[in-house]
């Protein structure tokens, strides 16, 4: 039941209020509060949502303790300026603990990012906010019914997703005239019925894809008006597919932590579609522009170039994507024909690699690299989904440096890369 899968997580940050949040008495009297603190539990509905609130008239979280940690952790430039809300998010990010000054620093971060994929896990989001010398508020928004739901289908960026219609305050059709100004570098909020909603194209959320115009100009878009909390957002898809009642099914403790994912569902044709988190998705993004981008560039002596080689286009801007945020240039090719091509013009400083494409296999280009006097010393780090030994020791003798199974683990692939590059740029901690 809901409150089975719930109690875990709620018992955790209970147990944080009473540690780190309530003061000694000493502490209370200096404030001017009352000597006993007060922590309050309220559970409520919200549209198709539960609401667990944790309330406690505490010191709050210590948000110059947190920005010192992130900016230890480098998920943070030194130079940013985010407001004290925004700061206190990092809490929830993977492996963020201040657990080894939590007395000094009254640190709130302890197992936030796990208490997170356990409610993520249950389709459901967690929310907090703190005033210092006030106290902490922690709230659960959780599906009404864990199984079933309401769900708008939607293409954006190549892909299908469902949305649940219960943060859905409505849908709106644009003209491509008027993306054209949401989408230039000085773009307004999107303005509606006296609200404004900050605008993404969805596609660029899921996969990085970005928005093309110039197709027919008198087809109206649809844009999601969506909500959650006081977050508001509006999002432009490609297609609208219908709505409809779906099972909802967790993607298990595996999947919980990727961002903007609430589960997962099986449509009439057999096919499996995810249930995004569109809200999710916009924190995400925010996490990713204030990470410490400038200080790894900083680190980098010259921008490095990188070559993609990929017949899949997600595959291809997902990486483009990840690579880019380290300032380095990527050049994308979706086979052996066309990366060849494009060596002609260009040396990378490394290539990643697929094996399996039309026209050109991975192996054939690898072995052309390795047999050119100019291109010959160009790392190469073949990433595939063929991962048996016959394969692997195939690359091995053409020259490939390091061999990857999709899907990879970024940590290990930027490893790779370090490694590739005789450690002239750092990319791990």
């Amino acid at each position: 039941s809901l409150i089975e899968h719930i109690m875990a997580p709620l018992e955790h940050v209970l147990r944080n209020a009473v540690d780190h949040g309530i003061e000694s008495v000493e502490e209370r009297h200096k404030a001017g509060k009352p000597e006993a603190g007060s922590i309050s539990l309220n559970v409520f509905r919200e549209g198709g949502e539960v609401v667990i609130e944790l309330q406690d008239d505490g010191k709050g979280v210590n948000v110059e303790a947190v920005r010192k940690k992130a900016i230890a952790k480098g998920l943070l430039d030194k130079k940013a300026s985010l407001s004290d809300n925004e700061i206190i998010q990092f809490i929830f990010a993977s492996g963020f603990s201040t657990a080894e000054s939590v007395t000094k620093l009254s640190g709130r971060g302890v197992g936030m990012d796990v208490v997170q994929s356990e409610v993520k896990a249950i389709g459901g989001s967690v929310e907090i906010s703190s005033v210092s010398g006030k106290g902490t508020t922690i709230r659960f928004r959780l599906p009404f019914t864990v199984s079933m739901s309401r769900a708008l289908l939607v293409s954006a960026g190549g892909e299908r997703l469902a949305v649940p219609l219960d943060n859905v305050e409505g849908i709106v059709r644009v003209s491509p005239y008027e993306l054209e100004e949401f989408y230039s570098d000085n773009a307004p909020m999107f303005e509606y019925a006296g609200q404004k909603y900050e605008f993404k194209y969805l596609g660029s959320l899921i996969n990085g894809s970005q928005y093309a115009s110039g197709g027919d100009m008198s087809t109206h878009l649809p844009v999601l008006l969506v909500r959650s909390g006081d977050q508001l957002a509006a999002l432009q898809v490609d297609k609208l597919l219908g709505s409809r009642e779906i099972v909802v099914k967790s993607l298990g403790t595996m999947f919980s932590k990727l961002e903007g994912v609430a589960g997962a569902t099986v449509l009439g044709d057999g096919s499996v579609v995810v249930i995004a988190d569109l809200i999710g998705l916009v924190r995400a993004e925010h996490m990713h522009m204030v990470a410490a981008n400038d200080d790894l560039a900083a680190r980098t002596p010259g921008q490095i170039t990188a070559m993609v080689v990929d017949d899949s286009v997600t595959v291809r801007k997902v990486t483009t994507r990840m690579l880019e945020r380290f300032g380095m240039e990527v050049v994308t090719a979706k086979d052996g024909v066309e990366a060849m091509q494009m060596l002609e013009d260009t040396k990378p400083d490394f290539m990643l690699l697929d094996i399996e494409m039309p026209r050109m296999d991975g192996f054939e280009v690898a072995s052309r690299v390795r047999r050119s006097d100019e291109l010959g010393d160009v790392p190469i780090i073949m990433i595939t989904s063929r991962t048996g030994s016959k394969h692997r020791e195939r690359a091995l003798s053409l020259g490939v440096n390091h061999y990857l199974g999709k899907p990879y683990q970024e940590a290990v692939l930027l490893k790779s890369i370090e490694e590739v590059l005789g450690n002239k740029v750092q990319l791990t901690a």
